[in-house]
């Protein structure tokens, strides 16, 4: 259940999201300060790892690129939302992991997706990740990126791919939420409360 202390928790248990390629199985690795999850394109199962990072248990969950080509979309999506359970309670936080070239319909389809699967109320819970952020054309700085697309604009609160601030902006998030979880439960009620009046299961 939801803690109600605003504190900052001991413990952080995150979900990766993201395109194929968008470098999310990386990023993880690189918050774990090892090769734990596959870099590959083609992995089809959620996978978790916990270790003690900056004095925190920090429990990571990989999980299929979205818009993957292959096995069917209902496939995907239930493997996707098990992610929730592969860090029980449920996730602390989703980062998504957006590649940093441009923001593209693909780009927007990943976040569309995202709130389908898991509904709106899942931004609430969400960092929004730019990997590679090198290949930005020659003087252009992430928030330069960022302001020339207004939806992009409009999604992004955070930025950051440095270690240390990406785990302290996760934690102003927790705090901001009061410790409070995304649940399957969370999920259930969203999508119930989405049915039309009279309309049952």
């Amino acid at each position: 259940m939801a803690s109600n202390s605003p504190h900052s928790s001991p413990e952080m248990r995150i979900v990766l999201l993201g395109k194929c390629g968008s470098g999310k199985s990386s990023l993880g690795n690189t918050l774990l300060g090892e090769k734990v999850f596959n870099v590959s394109r083609t992995f089809s199962t959620c996978k978790s790892e916990t270790k003690e990072v900056m004095n925190k248990q920090l429990t990571l969950v990989d999980t299929p690129g979205l818009l993957n080509t292959e096995g069917s979309e209902e496939d995907l999506k239930s493997e996707i939302i098990r992610s929730i359970t592969e860090c029980d309670p449920g996730p602390h936080a989703f980062l998504i992991v957006l590649k940093v070239e441009r923001y593209t319909e693909y780009e927007e389809e990943v976040i569309t997706r995202i709130c389908q699967y898991f509904t709106e109320e899942v931004l609430k819970y969400s960092v929004i990740v730019f990997n590679h952020g090198d290949d930005l054309d020659e003087g252009t700085t992430i928030h330069q990126f960022v302001d020339q697309n207004e939806k992009l604009k409009d999604l992004v609160t955070k930025n950051s791919y440095q270690l240390k601030e990406l785990l302290i902006t996760v934690d102003k998030l927790v705090i901001s939420n009061n410790g409070d979880i995304y649940t399957i439960e969370i999920l259930q009620t969203e999508i119930l409360d989405s049915l039309p009046a009279g309309f049952s299961c």
